[in-house]
């Protein structure tokens, strides 16, 4: 890797990963158009030299075309990742994360980019039809979807196999995420839960019944899982010239140890109000837990438990709170 391209730059992940490649020594072009990435995210990266920050569109073909002139590998991170909202705005999920990621293909087709990495979403597998209590391996059957955010990135998926079978692309990697957790978090459970126990710490309102079973990972083991397995060029010689892994920790959590260790943290005990029902919104699975043998397999391994990335997660958020108006 020489010169990167990293959509979604300013992002949760996407400026986490810019930060480790520069300091890895590496050439990077960011890529992002604010809609909710932060600036305040790349300000060590803005420093340095090496780093270029570009605002941009993904649905703007001409000027993403332009700016990832000169690159050879691009982090496709950018998306539409409002799973529960999406029927507010289903378009959005099509444009953001589907014809996007066209884009992005076709950007690095007329620039002769070869290497791809996609963070997809352990959503692709909607709800599990054989077995649910099983980790899910990446060889299982993809059931019907069950949110506009899974279809999309489906769809996404579909697009880079295709075009690294049809000779367009050498090396595909799909990375398929449990919920990610770390510094720089905006969106999600800790997220939100944290944002109500701020306004209002002795009541806390909880959609569902508590007992949804999901499975969360530390970001920087996220970006190091990536950084894994595209160095090895694990792609180059697969079927396909693509490589599919879930990300994940090898263990899940109810919702309802989530609130404990975030209130243990905290040092309170709010009430909890639930909605009821196993689902907190429509599209929402109330089994997550991606089966990551292939991944570890690799000599990848996640350092952080799932209770020590919800904490860091936390004490990140206590120290910016800036976020909370920054995302109205």
């Amino acid at each position: 890797m020489h010169r990167l391209f990293v959509t979604g730059a300013a992002g949760f992940i996407g400026s986490n990963l810019v930060d480790r490649l520069l300091a890895d020594g590496l050439i990077v072009v960011g890529w992002d158009d604010f809609s909710t990435g932060q600036q305040p995210f790349l300000e060590g990266a803005l420093r340095q030299p090496r780093f270029t920050l570009l605002r941009g569109d993904n649905l703007d073909l001409t000027a993403l075309t332009t700016a990832m002139q000169g690159c050879d590998f691009v982090f496709h991170l950018a998306a539409n990742a409002d799973i529960k909202d999406g029927w507010q705005h289903p378009k959005k999920d099509l444009e953001q994360n589907t014809i996007a990621t066209f884009n992005v293909l076709e950007a690095m087709r007329a620039n002769g980019i070869k290497r791809i990495a996609f963070s997809s979403t352990g959503s692709v597998y909607g709800e599990a039809l054989v077995t649910p209590d099983r980790p899910t391996p990446e060889t299982d059957a993809f059931p019907v979807q069950t949110s506009l955010y899974g279809a999309s990135k489906t769809a996404g998926e579909g697009l880079l196999a295709a075009y690294a079978e049809g000779n367009q692309i050498e090396e595909a990697y799909i990375f398929r995420f449990v919920s990610i957790l770390g510094e720089r978090y905006t969106h999600g459970h800790v997220f939100d839960f944290y944002k109500q126990l701020i306004e209002h710490p002795d009541r806390l309102r909880v959609l569902g019944d508590g007992t949804q079973r999901k499975s969360y990972l530390y970001v920087q083991d996220c970006i190091e899982a990536m950084l894994h397995v595209t160095r090895a060029h694990a792609a180059r010689a697969a079927r396909h010239h693509t490589e599919i892994y879930n990300l994940g920790t090898p263990e899940y959590v109810e919702v309802s140890q989530s609130i404990g260790f975030i209130c243990a943290a905290l040092g309170l005990k709010p009430r909890l109000e639930y909605t009821g029902g196993n689902r907190g919104w429509i599209g929402d699975s109330p089994f997550i837990f991606l089966d990551t043998r292939k991944i570890q397999a690799t000599g990848w391994r996640a350092r952080l438990t799932i209770e020590q990335g919800i904490v860091k997660t936390l004490r990140w958020l206590e120290a910016n709170r800036w976020v909370f108006e920054a995302r109205k």
